[in-house]
């Protein structure tokens, strides 16, 4: 599957991924993408795919504040929660060759999700089977 504008495409694969179908958001990303976070670069779909879902599958609202580009770039800003972080913002800024996204640099402030993970460790039991 793919979109026509860049636009299109990083719209496409937002509403995806936000309304809970992360397998309809990777129709939108090529094999080749390379994606650049704070927690480093994911090369090739896989690598993005194992980057992606986690975050993905704990959203619980997402809200789309600005979209703007053209045929080949296009920069969305968005907030979300999540089953750890509640207003968590981000931005994606991609391109697209295609019709599918090619190239992510994805920003968003990774310090809440690391204090949330440290605190649901301290609360979880020593020992316990998880």
């Amino acid at each position: 599957m793919t979109a026509g504008t860049a636009l299109e495409a990083a719209l496409a694969y937002y509403r995806a991924w936000t309304s809970g179908d992360f397998e309809q958001a990777m129709r939108y990303v090529a094999d080749d993408v390379v994606c650049l976070a704070p927690s480093g670069r994911h090369d090739g779909i896989e690598a993005f795919r194992a980057f992606m879902r986690p975050f993905a599958a704990g959203v619980t609202r997402a809200e789309l504040l600005a979209a703007f580009g053209n045929d080949e770039t296009a920069l969305l800003m968005y907030d979300t929660d999540s089953v750890l972080v509640r207003g968590a913002p981000g931005a994606e800024c991609v391109r697209v060759r295609d019709g599918r996204i090619v190239h992510m640099r994805i920003v968003f402030d990774r310090t809440p999700f690391e204090a949330a993970r440290r605190a649901a460790a301290a609360a979880s039991p020593s020992g316990s089977a998880r």
